[in-house]
């Protein structure tokens, strides 16, 4: 104790003092004063248990490196690490606790050696890392190197926060960050004052303006000036209200170009629920825009021809009937229901291209034929329609044979030179319908009867008409059943030579009709043609007439009989035409050489090249040729002598007056020397009296087909025929 009173704590040394002797004659005592000391030690370790407390009670993880390895840690860290505790923990290197790599591809040991060396250099380093935890899972962490002296030892404090949840978040932010620069959609992001802030790179592709631009700018510089000031106050007050509105709006971009966009603006409201951000999208739809028009056009305009099509002319007639009633008497109006004359023969022979080519241009004419203010349309196929406005029965029928003339001109397509005609049928409002549907069905009528008269003509509608088209109508339909119930039959009608020996027999198409009974061809073959089904009707003649040769063969009266069938342009062009003839041929067993085919001078002359490469494929299957309708057409010796025939056949037309007609004697008298001078039998067709074959025996000719020897008869008559005339 001191003289105050005050304790204190000595380090004291008692030695003993010896005399001469020996003997110990005093004591020497050294007291040391240590209390600072002691207190100095009991601060130090009062300062070691409060470090401890707060080292092991850390919640950030609080780790000691020496030596490469870790000699100490707190319970955060085995919780964040995942171990079991920290005896199963300590004694790891920094890289033991690490993937391979870190994320930017270092490996973790050299770098884990990198980052210590930089602590020991600067005092101090702070880096981010990847560690593994027990479980193999990483966790990222920012870690803080701190070099202390301890006890002598140089160790690194180490101190790890974990930022896997600011990764996740910084993350996010990239990759919304990404989303909104990268996006295709046009993003602008203005504030409550509607000040633009933000714009990403859509933005200033599609509006041409650069950000810096229009940064603190109001939107409304993008304006077109098409929305009203209306439109604006219902947008906003859907936005404010709602919170967002989505429509489409005109706007202008920096060159001053106007472009649809489908725009959408939603908020963004703070805590207290006040507006503090809008975002606005929007995407460029002037492609969709174009689209749609394009898809509203083509559904009431001919993709071919860009003519109303039958939707828009109904509309459009509707419409001028209306004006013509409000006006009536004063405006009437007149539909024109106009048909190509051979399309179908000229589509089929040439190919779908001339075909279109055709209506192309026969469109054109027709628009230059009319007025700007009347209607022409394509209804389909070879089908036009034409509305004459103001127009009564004389003005219609001079804008009738207008269009007549022009359509009728040459057409010249790839080097063809094509000719076509058209019929016309007329119906006048009010007289011949008061609706658009009954004035148009009136005028399909009539132009179905200029075709019966003739072609190239125009007939205007009368009562009688209906009939005739309900009459086709029915007949049409028969048509098919026909086929299909098997009621078409072949006749056949002999052909014989200078000694009236039968030598071959044509092949005659008939319909026998459960009501009307026998058909006439010539009611029943233009409407096949112009429906398609003269090819399916022309197949199954050419089956009838093999399998009838095949009959014939086991005859031997009819044993060396030839068969001529007539073969139709559309039949002819098909493509497989030639395969299905060896098909047929193979299927009923006949001798080839026994059939002989029948073209037509039109047939021929429309397409050379390809009738004559089809012909030579036909003549090695062994079949033969013959050219009907001689001399009606426009043959010309150089084609006559490239077309592999073996025949070929006068015409009616020119036997009918002979041997009075000295032009039709003359024309029967060439023809005969031009296919002898070719190497070629020549037959005449329609012989009906003494007179006409006397004259033509007596100048060379072949053979012989008409009434005057027989009439076309069923197989069973043909046969009882032949057997009569045999001796």
């Amino acid at each position: 104790r001191r003289k105050n009173g005050e304790l204190f704590w000595e380090n004291a040394s008692i030695s003993p003092v010896l005399g001469d002797h020996g003997e110990v004659t005093h004591y020497l005592a050294v007291k040391e004063d240590v209390t600072d000391r002691l207190r100095a030690e009991q601060q130090l370790r009062e300062s070691e248990e409060a470090f401890r407390r707060l080292f092991e009670d850390a919640k950030d993880p609080l780790l000691l490196l020496k030596n490469g390895r870790f000699i100490d840690c707190n319970a955060a860290t085995v919780t964040l690490l995942g171990y079991g505790s920290k005896a199963e923990f300590l004694g790891h290197r920094p890289a033991d606790i690490s993937p391979a790599c870190q994320p930017d591809g270092q490996a973790s040991d050299q770098k884990a050696a990198a980052m210590i060396a930089a602590a020991r250099r600067f005092g101090y380093h702070r880096f981010e890392w990847t560690h593994q935890r027990a479980n193999g899972s990483l966790v990222a962490v920012e870690v803080t190197l701190t070099p202390i002296t301890l006890r002598g030892d140089v160790i690194l404090h180490t101190l790890w926060r974990d930022i896997s949840e600011r990764r996740v978040t910084e993350t996010r932010l990239r990759l919304l960050a990404g989303v909104f620069e990268h996006s295709a959609e046009a993003i602008m992001v203005s504030d409550r004052d509607n000040r633009i802030l933000e714009v990403n790179h859509s933005f200033c592709r599609l509006t041409g303006y650069d950000a810096d631009e229009v940064r603190g700018r109001d939107p409304g510089l993008l304006s077109s000036g098409r929305s009203s000031a209306d439109d604006y106050r219902q947008m906003w007050q859907a936005i404010n209200t709602t919170g967002h509105w989505q429509g489409e709006v005109w706007d202008r971009r920096k060159d001053g170009s106007c472009y649809p966009k489908w725009l959408a603006i939603s908020t963004i409201r703070g805590a207290d629920g006040a507006i503090e951000y809008y975002i606005g999208s929007f995407v460029d739809i002037s492609e969709r825009k174009a689209a749609e028009e394009r898809i509203s056009h083509l559904a009431h305009f001919d993709t071919l021809t860009d003519l109303p099509n039958r939707s828009s002319l109904q509309s459009r007639l509707d419409q001028a009937l209306a004006n013509a009633r409000r006006d009536r008497p004063s405006s009437p109006l007149a539909v024109m229901f106009l048909d190509l004359d051979r399309f179908k023969t000229i589509n089929d022979t040439l190919g779908h291209h001339i075909g279109d080519a055709l209506l192309l241009e026969v469109s054109q004419r027709l628009r230059a034929s009319v007025r700007q203010s009347d209607v022409v349309a394509r209804l389909g196929g070879d089908e036009f329609v034409v509305v004459l406005t103001g127009a009564d029965a004389a003005a219609a029928e001079r804008v009738a044979a207008k269009v007549l003339k022009a359509l009728s001109q040459p057409y010249q397509f790839d080097g063809h030179t094509v000719h076509t005609t058209s019929s016309i049928g007329i119906t006048v409002f009010p007289g011949d319908g008061e609706t658009a549907d009954l004035l148009m069905r009136n005028a399909d009528a009539a132009m179905y009867h200029a075709k019966a008269t003739g072609r190239n003509n125009v007939q205007f509608f009368t009562a009688s008409m209906n009939e005739l088209a309900r009459d086709r109508r029915q007949l049409e339909e028969g048509l098919h059943l026909a086929l299909q119930q098997g009621q078409f039959i072949v006749h056949y009608q002999p052909q014989v030579d200078a000694t009236r020996r039968v030598f071959a027999a044509e092949a005659l198409l008939r319909w026998l009709h459960p009501e009307r009974g026998l058909v006439s061809p010539a009611q029943f073959i233009p409407l096949a043609e112009d429906t398609g089904l003269i090819v399916p009707i022309g197949q199954w003649v050419l089956a009838s007439a093999c399998a009838q040769l095949k009959e014939w063969s086991l005859e031997e009266r009819t044993r060396e009989l030839q068969v001529a069938v007539n073969v139709s342009a559309r039949q002819f062009r098909q493509a497989d035409f030639v395969d299905q003839l060896a098909a047929i041929l193979r299927h009923s067993g006949a001798e080839p050489t026994r059939l002989k085919l029948e073209l037509t001078e039109s047939l021929v002359l429309d397409n050379v090249a390809d009738t004559i490469t089809k012909m030579n494929a036909i003549k090695r299957l062994g079949v033969t040729f013959s050219m009907d309708d001689f001399g009606t057409g426009y043959s010309s010796l150089s084609y006559l002598t490239r077309l592999p025939l073996d025949q070929i056949k006068i015409d009616r037309a020119f036997v009918n007056r002979l041997p009075d007609n000295q032009s039709d004697a003359v024309i029967a008298q060439t023809i005969v020397t031009m296919g002898r001078s070719l190497g070629l039998k020549v037959v005449a067709e329609g012989v009906e009296n003494e007179a006409q074959y006397r004259f033509l025996d007596s100048h060379g000719c072949d053979g012989y087909q008409g009434y005057l020897f027989s009439r076309p008869l069923a197989s069973d008559d043909f046969a009882r025929f032949l057997k009569q005339r045999s001796p």
